[in-house]
């Protein structure tokens, strides 16, 4: 078993990239799968949440500046593309991008960058419960639920990615206060948290690359001006992160925490809610994020193998 963890641990950086080159290869089988990547999501986050005392996370002042760059800057960009006469694709992509929850192997990442865990952790929670109340009030007119009744599309949307992201919190959090033991035991198996989301970014790319294949003709402007988005704000989310960041002694967990997005989560959302086109937003930054983490993970490993 140690042999295995210490394998695990090794290829650990190389899991996100060959997750990518996977979805690209066999995107033609992912779409069958599509109904899949809730539960795989969903127990992403319980095995996350369980291996954490969830009573001893602490809100911090960094949050409040993360939280309203993913509410402020998400929506503000929507409408001013909009203002712009912009593709409602290219509106819509970068929309769910910013808004889009932290990723839940935040916290594996960052510990192994030198973030703190309980600040990467506690915002790991708070982002995505964040996500869960503010989505469902965006995706009500923004998107396919435009037609709807406000309250109607609210509550049908929060019911599905409520599902999703909250009940896993409340889920632990009645376990840690009622049954204990059944939560030790849950989260002794937490680093199967990264591997899951390897194989959720697998399913979703692929699917999204499939729908390319698909419907992308006529499209190709938009699919590059997304492209082009991803690249911008995935250098303005990391950048920005870290220097906030350093303002609050943490410069690794402010990069992390704006700049590592679940995109999983993320294609999920757009091709429902959205137009489905717009998940290609995600599909790239999904790519370019897990580049440079693995370029972050093997930076470190380097320096600490320097005399």
């Amino acid at each position: 078993m140690q042999k295995i963890y210490v394998i695990a641990n090794k290829i650990r950086q190389y899991v996100l990239p060959i997750a990518i080159v996977l979805g690209l290869l066999l995107h033609e089988y992912c779409a069958a799968f599509n109904v899949v990547v809730p539960y795989i999501i969903f127990t992403i986050l319980l095995l996350t949440f369980t291996a954490v005392d969830i009573t001893k996370l602490r809100f911090k002042p960094l949050f409040v500046w993360i939280i309203l760059f993913q509410v402020v800057v998400s929506l503000g960009s929507y409408a001013l593309l909009k203002a712009l006469g912009a593709n409602e694709i290219i509106a819509e992509g970068i929309l769910v991008g910013i808004l889009c929850p932290v990723a839940a192997s935040v916290a594996v990442v960052s510990t192994m960058l030198g973030a703190d865990r309980e600040t990467v952790t506690s915002y790991a929670i708070i982002g995505n419960l964040m996500v869960s109340i503010v989505a469902p009030v965006y995706f009500s007119f923004i998107g396919v639920n435009q037609e709807m009744p406000f309250l109607d599309s609210f509550l049908q949307i929060l019911r599905r990615i409520g599902t999703v992201i909250g009940l896993p919190f409340f889920l632990a959090l009645g376990l840690q206060l009622l049954w204990p033991k059944a939560n030790r035991v849950i989260s002794r198996y937490k680093g199967l948290a990264f591997y899951l989301w390897a194989v959720a970014l697998f399913l979703t790319l692929g699917q999204t690359i499939h729908f390319i294949f698909l419907n992308g003709k006529g499209n190709w402007s938009s699919i590059g001006w997304l492209g082009i988005s991803a690249l911008l704000f995935c250098i303005v989310q990391f950048g920005l992160g870290k220097w906030i960041g350093h303002k609050y002694g943490d410069t690794i967990a402010g990069g992390q925490l704006m700049g590592q997005k679940n995109s999983a989560m993320g294609i999920w959302m757009a091709n429902h809610y959205l137009h489905p086109l717009a998940s290609v937003y995600l599909a790239f930054y999904s790519v370019l994020q897990n580049l440079f983490n693995s370029w972050q993970l093997w930076r470190k490993d380097h320096k600490k193998g320097r005399p």
